[in-house]
């Protein structure tokens, strides 16, 4: 959040307010845990922080000339979002290794997965699954449905490109692949006091 003002600042754009509001786990519909899990990360309950197969098969995928993807968990991200900005240097990426190693020491999978929506950027200066589902569909988070909370999901990848008020085809796919996943998944929510 600091870094979209700093941003703003150096472009000598007008100030603008951010959008943000932090909510507590409980408070989130269980479809928007399902939802970031299907589309972003499917393993995180059974890794540490690092998804190595994913990570190779990005690599292997771009060996073979295809376009390289990010192959990042969600701890990696809450790890990038909450303590670095977003430049990339071989010294930022060792910081992301380090805080995502002691946030999956530190914490449970759920106060991660909280956090994680509670600070990700779901369009410009809006933060927060809750600040999300307050713009874009005038209700708490914790009503979303499972379209409401896969379309989200499926801006994370970039919210400035792809926008949940207007989506694409291609946005729309994505959310149907995702709702899809979440199925497959069955996630079930585990409430822990945080």
């Amino acid at each position: 959040m600091l870094y979209r003002h700093a941003e703003y600042f150096q472009q000598h754009r007008s100030f603008k307010t951010i959008d943000y509001r932090w909510v507590k786990n409980e408070h989130i519909s269980r479809y928007a845990f399902s939802a970031v899990i299907a589309s972003e990360d499917q393993r995180f309950f059974s890794h540490h922080g690092f998804d190595f197969n994913e990570m190779q098969n990005a690599i292997d995928q771009y060996l073979k000339g295809g376009k390289l993807r990010g192959a990042s968990t969600i701890s990696q991200q809450v790890a990038k979002n909450l303590f670095l900005t977003p430049s990339k240097s071989f010294w930022r990426k060792g910081f992301e290794f380090w805080f995502t190693g002691l946030i999956e020491m530190l914490w449970h999978k759920d106060r991660i997965l909280e956090v994680y929506l509670n600070i990700a950027e779901f369009g410009d200066h809006l933060f927060g699954i809750e600040s999300a589902s307050q713009r874009y569909f005038g209700i708490p988070a914790s009503q979303l449905s499972p379209s409401q909370a896969a379309l989200l999901a499926a801006t994370l990848p970039n919210p400035h490109l792809y926008k949940a008020d207007k989506p694409t085809p291609y946005l729309l796919k994505r959310k149907a692949w995702i709702m899809k996943q979440m199925k497959n998944l069955n996630y079930r929510h585990r409430q822990h006091s945080s």
